[in-house]
């Protein structure tokens, strides 16, 4: 797990989605809105998407980004050759270029 952050008013948003990210298991996929509520349930305010996102474009490389999807299945934007390669290693289901979420989703 990565940790770390926080301080006296809870954990960092940061080190709550980087730790949840690291806990989503090979062939397993979630969402950047499931990890937002996830998150936010573990943080001392809410958590976005959006705020998701920004975490893993600028932290991300260290924890399985690749398995961080949109809500519908679709592969980081820039990356998604990449991330369907490792994705498939795993062997996460993928349908047209996108992870078959009624099958990999992870909800933590």
């Amino acid at each position: 797990m990565v940790s770390g952050g926080g301080g006296e008013h809870g954990p960092s948003p940061e080190a709550v989605v980087l730790d949840l990210v690291a806990s989503v298991p090979p062939g397993r996929a979630t969402t950047y809105g499931d990890l937002a509520r996830l998150a936010s349930d573990l943080c001392p305010r809410p958590v976005t998407a959006r705020t998701v996102g920004r975490i893993l474009a600028t932290r991300g490389a260290q924890v399985p980004w690749w398995r961080v999807v949109g809500h519908d299945g679709r592969l980081p934007p820039g990356l998604g050759e990449q991330a369907a390669s490792r994705l498939a290693a795993e062997g996460c289901p993928l349908r047209a270029g996108r992870v078959d979420l009624a099958r990999a989703r992870w909800r933590g």
